[in-house]
């Protein structure tokens, strides 16, 4: 059973993040590893994914509910609804639950076949209308169309900075008019004395959640070679040279957040 945590104040119509099953205990840097690499989101990241995701990354059931609720805004009939870097299904299963037209379709995508096996399961175990296409994909190569939402949930990060600018602005030209995209992020920030506040402020929330000095150590050095962060300014100027009439920060949690971004209804 998962320890006590700081989510467990949040209100339970906010806690949805996919199929209500018991997730399989992080414990994959528990003990000391002689040569660490880079992280990749392999069967052993996918198998205890659901665990590890909340007892790291603050804030994010709210955000998979609440994208939800930005889904029952913004997606149209008739159009498409992308989420890009999937994972096990979270973001998909919050979207397909809240659209309520007709004659629309959601395109998960993820580059990691472990990751998308399990997806496909989660996917499965629900009955919807809405259909849901999963891809084994890169998302650099997936074909943006008539798309009323996208979802990039925790998923830029791990582009090289160089691909962001490309990706988001084809993401603006797939969008509909007045269509919307979500873009949660890890975030860093210019003023160091912040940065270092919030920084701790995660690890606290870790060590809160049960993970380990050793843990938090280990899962930090695989990551810093593969998840370049930036701050919220540089996603939001990413975001107006892409096209977006309107682009803000929604929610956010010490270094974790999310902005929505809004092609013009008149574009």
């Amino acid at each position: 059973m998962q320890h006590a945590t700081l989510s467990a104040k949040i209100p339970p119509f906010l806690m949805f993040t996919g199929p209500t099953v018991m997730p399989n205990r992080d414990t994959l840097f528990s003990a000391p590893i002689d040569k660490l690499g880079d992280w990749t989101f392999d069967e052993r990241v996918a198998e205890v994914f659901p665990d590890m995701i909340q007892r790291s990354v603050p804030g994010y059931s709210n955000i998979i509910a609440m994208i939800g609720m930005l889904a029952e805004r913004f997606v149209q009939p008739a159009t498409q609804v992308y989420d890009l870097g999937c994972s096990l299904g979270a973001a998909t299963l919050s979207v397909r639950r809240n659209i309520h037209v007709e004659g629309c379709k959601i395109i998960a995508v993820d580059n990691s076949p472990a990751m998308i096996e399990r997806c496909r399961r989660h996917i499965d175990a629900f009955r919807a209308t809405t259909p849901v296409e999963v891809l084994n994909a890169d998302i650099r190569d997936i074909h943006i169309e008539n798309a009323s939402m996208v979802v990039l949930n925790f998923t830029l990060q791990f582009l090289a900075p160089e691909e962001r600018q490309h990706l988001l602005s084809r993401i603006y030209q797939g969008l509909t008019p007045g269509g919307a995209l979500v873009l949660s992020e890890k975030f860093s920030f210019a003023d160091h004395k912040i940065d270092n506040l919030l920084f701790n402020m995660h690890h606290d929330f870790k060590r809160a959640n049960g993970y380990s000095e050793l843990e938090i150590s280990q899962k930090r050095s695989m990551l810093e070679n593969v998840m370049l962060t930036d701050s919220v300014e540089t996603h939001k100027a990413r975001l107006r040279h892409a096209g977006f009439a309107h682009a803000e920060l929604w929610f956010q949690c010490f270094n974790f957040g999310s902005l929505v971004a809004l092609k013009a209804s008149n574009a």
